[in-house]
């Protein structure tokens, strides 16, 4: 009986009615949380490619950005826009007017020189946000903020965005002298955002040595983005 009692406990499970052996417990407990943890990486490899199909199903907008000569205003707004706005999925439209001096629209602007500072500005999306789509607009027009306001119209933009310059008080009153006080002294910026069919934002630095942006809509006037 004492020979019998001590025998190992891990030979009792070994041998089952017909005569096969069975594997131990832990080795069949190991093999079963096996299996789960290969569920789990499925359902895991799963999910990443659902994600990806909802990013890549997701519809994009169209995000135009007035050129503007190239000038730092249009930068300040186009690097405004890339950082702030747009999406991976979006399109960026890099719009300029080529006005029109002529009565019957022959004589223009230089293109060639609109056409530069475009690819310039074209290359600065490139360069911060590779994954965008960059699309360049050159229209006519005899004035600047009508004619953005129905490219903008035309081409189903969701988002205008304008680079906007600091005019003093004289400038202002010398503007609404030249109109008869129908513009109210507003500049090309204003114009847009009080007439485009999509929302519009008017877009400054607040300061050269930065101190983040001053965003103009049309219920709001230079609101204070620390950014």
């Amino acid at each position: 009986m004492a020979a019998r009692s001590s025998l190992p406990s891990f030979c009792l499970h070994r041998i089952r009615s017909d005569g096969r052996r069975g594997a131990p417990p832990s080795i069949r407990a190991s093999s079963t949380g096996a299996g789960n943890d290969g569920g789990r990486n499925e359902d895991v490899d799963g999910k990443e490619e659902e994600e990806e199909k909802e990013k890549k199903s997701e519809v994009g907008r169209k995000v135009m950005v007035v050129a503007d000569g190239g000038g730092d205003e249009a930068r300040t707004a186009l690097q405004w826009a890339l950082s702030h706005s747009v999406r991976p999925c979006d399109t960026v439209v890099l719009l300029d007017v080529v006005r029109s001096v002529g009565g019957g629209g022959k004589d223009w602007d230089d293109p060639s020189r609109g056409c530069q500072h475009l690819e310039t500005m074209r290359s600065i999306c490139q360069a911060k946000r590779p994954e965008v789509r960059v699309e360049l607009s050159l229209v006519e027009g005899k004035e600047r903020g009508p004619a953005i306001v129905e490219a903008a119209r035309k081409q189903g933009v969701s988002l205008l965005v304008m680079g906007q310059k600091k005019r003093s008080i004289t400038w202002r009153l010398l503007v609404m002298w030249m109109t008869g006080g129908k513009g109210g002294g507003r500049g090309t910026a204003e114009y847009c955002v009080q007439n485009a069919a999509c929302m519009a934002l008017a877009v400054r630095r607040k300061s050269r040595r930065g101190g983040g942006y001053l965003i103009t809509t049309r219920r709001q006037r230079d609101f204070w983005l620390l950014a």
